[in-house]
């Protein structure tokens, strides 16, 4: 999308208005105007002229146009129907100077976790890659990963399924059988030197309008809690938390309070694998800068990173 189209969409954000002042305001002719809202009416938009003036009462289900519409954080939105990594296009565009950009594809055929996992992205997921450039210290970065998996739980919530996270950054979905499904995850990669951050970027993989039966065991989607959900609305939502957590010199301790609202591993048996071997014990709460503490029979435990396994009250 064009510089003058993304302008015209920002302005009409507030609601009706004329041809003469949309003009001003984005320093075009009215004969570009009306050029330019032809063609985000080809784009999908529904944009009606009236007595008030130009205004949008339908956009696209999804796309750039359609997810920086009425976004209510400052975020430049690019977007692919089929990519294969929005973390690795995201890791070029940081290189390349970005920030603030959000990269969304509809489908991932190189999609990836944790420790380079294979992530299956199928059409209808939601799969996108955040490049920010916060003035914070690289041992902070984990409370942007902790501050993700809110988003997408505070997302998950408001379309209608009960997701929890597992630390630190498993969004998961209790089954009828009691068993707790992968939803959504986080990847997180950053480049920085020992004192600041170069760039960040955080990854959310959503499974959202998605068959059960194209996801790996032991995952599931929105669709299957609820039915299809607006991927438009649930990715705004998801940013916007993100920004209101961690944007605007905000304070990152905030984060662990929000995250402990959602967590499913607080009070939990867990075994956490880490590089020097496994811990196990009762989860007992989340230390800055997002460090899980867990009661072993040795005594108090702080686990800084690792795969964490929630254990049944039999293992």
């Amino acid at each position: 999308m064009n510089e003058t189209r993304r302008e015209l969409l920002s302005a009409l954000e507030e609601g009706p208005v004329d041809g003469p002042t949309l003009a001003d305001r984005v320093g075009v002719s009215r004969a570009a105007v009306w050029k330019q809202v032809e063609a985000l009416r080809n784009e999908g938009f529904v944009i009606e002229s009236g007595d008030g003036g130009y205004r949008v009462v339908d956009v696209p289900d999804y796309g750039a146009a359609a997810v920086a519409f009425d976004l209510d954080a400052p975020y430049t939105v690019e977007y692919h129907d089929r990519l294969a990594s929005t973390n690795d296009r995201a890791r070029e565009l940081a290189a390349d100077g970005a920030e603030d950009v959000v990269v969304v594809a509809d489908e991932q055929t190189g999609g990836r976790g944790r420790l380079d996992r294979a992530w299956t992205a199928p059409a209808g997921g939601i799969w996108a890659s955040l490049v920010l450039r916060p003035e914070r210290p690289p041992a902070e970065v984990p409370m942007y990963t902790l501050a993700a998996a809110v988003a997408v739980a505070r997302a998950a919530r408001e379309a209608g399924v009960e997701a929890t996270i597992k630390w630190p950054n498993d969004v998961l979905v209790a089954g009828a059988d009691g068993d707790e499904r992968k939803l959504a995850g986080i990847l997180t990669e950053v480049e920085g030197e020992a004192d600041r951050v170069s760039w960040l970027v955080l990854g959310p993989g959503v499974n959202a309008n998605v068959d059960p039966d194209a996801l790996p065991p032991g995952a599931t989607s929105l669709r299957a809690a609820v039915g299809d959900v607006d991927r438009r609305r649930f990715l705004q939502r998801t940013l916007e938390a993100v920004h209101s957590l961690t944007g605007g010199g905000a304070d990152l301790r905030g984060v662990l309070d929000a995250w402990r609202e959602y967590a499913s591993t607080l009070g939990r048996r867990v075994r956490v694998e880490t590089p020097r071997g496994a811990v196990e014990g009762r989860a007992v709460d989340v230390r800055f800068p997002g460090s899980l503490i867990v009661e072993t029979d040795d005594g108090e435990r702080v686990v800084h990173a690792g795969d964490c396994e929630h254990l049944r009250p039999t293992e």
